[in-house]
């Protein structure tokens, strides 16, 4: 009997330890979500820079939906500073893993067409919705710029 407690003791300690170092090495992952290009494209993505800049094994996907899409149309520019072009810092942060997702209900809303965005973005059904899955089945954390 004494055995038996000894091994029930030493694997449920076994399972404590994996579970807190599985929890420990776990990668970050963020969801950035922006449905105002306007007031919050710049920022955001100067907020997704720094993210990585410090933490760049971090997952992270931005989810737009509403006025937040703007900012990933072909041609688009910040309107308080015409210098910034949207295209070459969303590539740049494309090219460190981070994803962009535009909604496509807003695109029916606005009469809008996926050919009028940048290429390096992606679609998906409905903004709000993808944002619940990521923060409910896939435990991302929740950030709006």
């Amino acid at each position: 009997m004494k055995s038996i407690r000894r091994w029930l003791g030493a694997a449920a300690l076994a399972l404590t330890a994996l579970t807190v170092s599985g929890h420990a090495l776990a990668q970050d992952k963020v969801v950035y979500h922006i449905d105002n290009a306007e007031m919050q494209a710049t920022k955001g993505l100067r907020n997704i820079r720094n993210h990585l800049d410090v933490s760049p094994k971090t997952k992270i996907t931005v989810v737009t939906h509403a006025e937040g899409v703007d900012f990933l149309m072909e041609g688009a520019k910040d309107k308080k500073n015409p210098n910034i072009d949207y295209a070459s810092l969303v590539s740049a942060l494309k090219a460190r893993g981070v994803t962009f997702e535009v909604c496509e209900i807003t695109l029916r809303n606005r009469d809008l067409k996926k050919d009028q965005f940048n290429m390096d973005a992606e679609f998906t059904p409905s903004g709000v919705v993808r944002i619940a899955e990521l923060q409910t089945r896939e435990r991302y954390a929740y950030i709006k710029p």
